[in-house]
């Protein structure tokens, strides 16, 4: 069974794509180059590929749409995390367990069992000495530290990944909310369903945020379609919201965390910010424009990252992030000596990535799209 729920959903999301597609692992494996026993662990949710290059390949050969490649990919990336988190907190959290034992040390001993104290229990005596107990299961047996097998190894280990992965939700709750609240002591936050303002209203969240499906998200997209981004006013606030919240709050100056406190509910009904970008036809001449030595292919890595989406924004599993039609890497974006809300101007991304085309004069710093542009000349003609 899968050690998560962000697991468990990437899982789904595969398996989903897999029947749909009506193909065998076989199949798979020979149209994504992966082997079919690693593709069947990534179904079941008992793995997680550590690259998305190897996801990708797969829904591509299953037909995935381009919203079901944006929703692949951010699932997977929450569930690399989740991955990642639980074996850290896992390796940090085993302790010795104290269980009851039989008499002798033979293999009809009893199995040792985890004890938890109850609420309100202290394992401290009052005098501040640590005070053992005798566990009483019929006959009073000896309780000493024994031995336990690995089945009770792996069930110690989920216990503690449960608890790593809650503390880690509210951690992530708890920033959020730090991080999104204005710097003035006087706030701003009041507000009814009455003066116009839902998000201040007691009907909705102090933090809307990924997930949450309900009338507070339909207000947050609304007043983002308002300013004239491209979203989907239903409610749900899935993958596309994220990156409309994120790109609004870098468009305003505010911490892009892409969740939306009193801060970001400030500026979406005061911020007379607009939204609008470059529709894909514009997208694709002014790409062949400025890579006239490879056209085709520069047009087909844009489309394979973002779909031509100048505010598309990807998160990485280490907390950077990847911006607009190149998806240039917080990393690059350094290197270049941009910031995000460049990055998010086609003009200056569309730029930026021919400069790094230059450098080698090929693409290899976009190495999960190399499948997109088969056909296609990739690098400039000798000369």
């Amino acid at each position: 069974m899968p050690a998560c729920p962000e697991t468990e959903r990437f899982a789904a999301l595969l398996r989903s794509l897999k029947n749909r597609s009506g193909l065998s692992y076989e199949a798979l494996a020979k149209k994504t180059g992966t082997a079919g026993s690693t593709l069947h662990r990534y179904c079941r949710g008992t793995s997680v590929p550590q690259d998305y290059g190897s996801v990708h390949r797969f829904a591509t050969a299953c037909g995935a749409t381009p919203d079901e490649l944006r929703t692949l990919h951010r699932q997977w990336a929450l569930a690399d995390a989740a991955r990642t988190e639980a074996g850290t907190e896992a390796d940090a959290g085993l302790v010795e367990v104290v269980d009851p034992v039989a008499d002798d040390d033979g293999n009809g001993a009893e199995e040792p069992r985890i004890e938890e104290p109850k609420v309100g229990e202290s394992a401290v005596g009052e005098s501040g000495a640590e005070e053992s107990e005798t566990v009483e299961v019929g006959p009073v047996q000896q309780v000493r530290q024994g031995r336990f097998r690995l089945d009770q190894f792996r069930r110690g280990r989920s216990r503690v990944v449960v608890i790593g992965a809650v503390a880690l939700t509210l951690g992530v709750s708890a920033w959020a909310l730090t991080t999104d609240h204005p710097s003035s002591g006087t706030g701003s936050g009041s507000g009814s369903v009455a003066d116009g303002r839902l998000l201040f209203s007691a009907a909705c969240q102090p933090v809307v945020a990924m997930g949450q499906h309900d009338a507070c998200v339909g207000e947050v997209q609304r007043l983002l379609h308002a300013k004239g981004a491209d979203i989907d006013v239903d409610s749900d606030f899935g993958p596309q919201t994220l990156r409309r919240v994120t790109a609004f709050q870098v468009f305003t100056g505010l911490q892009p965390n892409g969740v939306v406190g009193d801060a970001t509910k400030k500026a979406l009904y005061t911020s007379d910010i607009r939204m609008t970008v470059w529709s894909p036809a514009k997208v694709r001449q002014h790409i062949r424009a400025v890579f006239t030595e490879a056209p085709d292919a520069a047009v087909a890595i844009a489309d394979c990252q973002s779909f031509l989406d100048p505010l598309h924004i990807l998160p990485n599993t280490n907390g950077t992030r990847n911006w607009g039609l190149f998806q240039i890497s917080d990393l690059r974006l350094r290197e270049l000596g941009g910031t995000p809300r460049q990055a998010l101007d086609p003009e200056w991304n569309i730029r930026a990535a021919e400069r790094l085309w230059s450098k080698k004069r090929d693409f290899h710093d976009w190495p999960n799209c190399a499948r997109a542009v088969k056909g296609a000349t990739t690098t400039a003609p000798a000369r």
